[in-house]
Parts: C-alpha cells; sequence; structure tokens
C-alpha cells in the first residue's frame, strides 16, 4: 500500500511559479543546484509543513528540472510523499543508520546524491546561515570547494512578495487570529488559572473558523502582571486576579501561513498608565498604517510610527514589526528606522507595536497588513482597544 497525496494547500502551477522565480535567482549567480536546507523555504516550494527538520534535510532545486527533489530521513519520507506536491520518485529516504551515527550523517547523503546525479564539479549554492559551521565545511570539502556558494536567503527575499493565492490563505489564518482573540476576552476572568483560558484560546487556533481549521499551533504569549513588561513569556503557573493586566500575542496558521496578532486585556478598570499608553500607541499604529504605499520603505513606516508617539513623550526601543508569513517571522525586511527595503504590493507583515516600558510595564497592539497597489490593507481584525473583562 503507499500513502495518498493530501488535498494541496495550493495548485501545482504556484509551486511551479515560486520554482521559476528561484531559477531566475539561481541563473543570476550562476549555480546550476541550490541545496535548500530552510525549513520555511522547504514548505514554500513544497508544501510540506511536517516537523523533521531537527535532523539533516534539504531539498535541491536543479536550474534545469521542472521539478526539485527533496532528500530526508526515511521515517519522515512517507509525510513527504503525502504532503508536497511532486511525484514520488522526487523524495528520496535517506537510512536511518544515518542518525547520531558517529561519522556521518544526512547531509553526507544528500552530498552523495549531488556527486552520483553529476555535479560534483559543477556550482553549488548552499543555504549557509542555517546549516552549522561544521556541515558547511563538509559541502566544501567533499565537494569542489570553489564551486560551493553562499545563497542565504535567496529564497526567503522571493518570499517576501506574496502570491493573491498566499493572501487568501493568509486571510484565512487572519480569521482565525481575530477569533482566538475574541475567545480571550469571554475567558479571562479573576480566578481563573492561566493555563485554562490558554487552553481555550488555543483550541480556537486549532478548530479555527469558517470552515478553516488551524494546521498547526503556534506559540501563545500571556503575559499578565507583575509580568506585562516580559514580551515571549507561556501562561503562568496562577490565576488572573481582579486589577490584572493581560497582554497577549497569537497567530492564527493556515498551511504554514501566520496571521500574528496582539491585544491588551484589563481585569476591571484599565490604570491610567494603561489608557495613555494606549491611545498614544493607538495614533502612532494609524500613522504607522497611513504611511504604508508602494514605493514607501520599511524605514518610513516606522519612522511615522516613531515621530508620533514621541511626540506624546513616548518612546519605543525595538522595531516596528518585520516581513511575516511562513514560519512567523520572515528574516528579510524589518519595520524600524534604517531598513530601506521599499514596499512592494503583497509584501506582508506584523505591525508589531508591543511597546515593553520597564521590568514591570509593558502594553501590546499589532496588526498582520499587506501592501496593495495604492495602500494597505488589514488582514487582522480584531477590535483596536484594551478589553476590559469584568
Amino acid at each position: 500500500m503507499t500513502i495518498s497525496k493530501a488535498p494541496p494547500a495550493f495548485p501545482r502551477s504556484e509551486y511551479l511559479r515560486r520554482l521559476t522565480l528561484v531559477k531566475s535567482e539561481m541563473a543570476l549567480r550562476d549555480v546550476e543546484a541550490l541545496v535548500v536546507s530552510d525549513q520555511h523555504n522547504i514548505t514554500y516550494l513544497t508544501g510540506y509543513t511536517a516537523r523533521s527538520a531537527y535532523v539533516p534535510q534539504a531539498l535541491v532545486v536543479f536550474a534545469k528540472e521542472e521539478e526539485s527533489v527533496f532528500i530526508l530521513r526515511r521515517m519522515d519520507a512517507p509525510a513527504a510523499l503525502h504532503q508536497c506536491f511532486m511525484e514520488r520518485e522526487k523524495i528520496i529516504a535517506y537510512p536511518e543508520e544515518l542518525i547520531a551515527h558517529p561519522d556521518k550523517d544526512g547531509y553526507d547523503a544528500i552530498i552523495d546524491y549531488l556527486q552520483e546525479a553529476g555535479f560534483a564539479d559543477k556550482r553549488i549554492g548552499i543555504e549557509e546561515f542555517s546549516l552549522s559551521t561544521l556541515t558547511a565545511e563538509k559541502f566544501k570539502r567533499r565537494l569542489a570547494a570553489s564551486n560551493v556558494v553562499d545563497c542565504t536567503k535567496a529564497v526567503t527575499w522571493i518570499r517576501l512578495i506574496k502570491s493573491d493565492l498566499e493572501i487568501d490563505i493568509m486571510r484565512e489564518a487572519a480569521a482565525i487570529s481575530d477569533a482566538a482573540i475574541a475567545r480571550a476576552a469571554e475567558v479571562i476572568r479573576a480566578g481563573v488559572r492561566e493555563a485554562d483560558a490558554c487552553a481555550e484560546i488555543a483550541s480556537v487556533l486549532i478548530r479555527g473558523v469558517n470552515g478553516k481549521p488551524g494546521t498547526r499551533l503556534e506559540e501563545i504569549a500571556i503575559c499578565s502582571a507583575p509580568r506585562t513588561g516580559t514580551c515571549h513569556i507561556p501562561w503562568a503557573e496562577d490565576s488572573f486576579r481582579e486589577g490584572s493586566q493581560i497582554n497577549i500575542e497569537l497567530a492564527g496558521s493556515r498551511h504554514g501561513y501566520c496571521a500574528a496578532l496582539m491585544r491588551t486585556y484589563s481585569i476591571g478598570a484599565p490604570s491610567d498608565r494603561l489608557r495613555r499608553v494606549h491611545d498614544i500607541q493607538l495614533e502612532g499604529l494609524d500613522a504607522a498604517l497611513a504611511a504604508v504605499r508602494p514605493g514607501a520603505t520599511c524605514s518610513d513606516v516606522a519612522n511615522a510610527f516613531y515621530r508620533t508617539i514621541e511626540k506624546r513623550g513616548l518612546k519605543k526601543e525595538s522595531r516596528c514589526g518585520y516581513a511575516h508569513g511562513i514560519g512567523w517571522t520572515e528574516p528579510t525586511a524589518s519595520l524600524r528606522d534604517g531598513d530601506m527595503t521599499v514596499l512592494q504590493p503583497n509584501m506582508t507583515f506584523h505591525l508589531m507595536l508591543g511597546n515593553w516600558i520597564d521590568e514591570e510595564f509593558g502594553y501590546v497592539i499589532s496588526e498582520t497588513f499587506r501592501v496593495t497597489g495604492t495602500g494597505v490593507d488589514v488582514l487582522t481584525n480584531a477590535p483596536r482597544e484594551i478589553f476590559q473583562v469584568s
């Protein structure tokens, strides 16, 4: 018996379109084979979302072949056969004996494949940033070192501009995020355990909305008083208290694509300090979104926010956001002062305006948006308010 194909997240033509973009970049770099080891880039080019990147694996993109070859651990190969758009023979399993082997690993199998396929003396790109130093050296040692070139983030930058099909998936993820934020307002109460509230929020992120379930549970940050000065901390082994403030960051996820969202909650009336910060940050949020348009830079958007809140006596030290999509953070463009990346239609960002002001106080609000042909399209739609609960 052979495993069946899962319903594809995207049509075959969409994956081939992406590969065409990658091959164009390979041509510019004079690369005949590209070894893609970043797990999110593999998702982008194949549809594979199973978590197996804790052991060696790589997608090999050939400049002159339509489909790529995915080489991974034998026990993970059925998941690749099930999820990847490619034909069955394009999934190659390396033996389990290479796991925890004292001298070799799965990357040796990948290098063996390149040699056997006739690429030992041809120009090969690797994503050096996602490999250990020893692994990168192995590629250069076992292949012609002068022909192994670093192509780190070559695929990641291509991912920055989404197709309309990708935007549709991110809208589905955003709807899940909105529903989870609303559920948090229903379950956060004095005396409720943080773990129980988080379980309810997580159930929405998994069950999804509109007949579209979440396909992965991303991390949930629940930073309740006195921990609102923290940013990336999970729920505590504690219960919410009257007068507590709670900052939440979460993301719905569909087929590897996220749409992150942050909101602040108050059990009882918000403090004067919290109300003031909220009002200032809302002004900054509006200013940042108003600055989004094709031709503007990431720096323009960030500085629109910074200038607005600084006029009101507030500062934010961290960046205002980042490219967003597969794997939550796409490590390319940042919404920060000095990032001169020019905005183009269908770029997507998490406008992350979390502001951690001191050790015991912070505030969060955010939106996931895309750049349109004329301005901005905010994908998330939760009310921009402090959620006051009883």
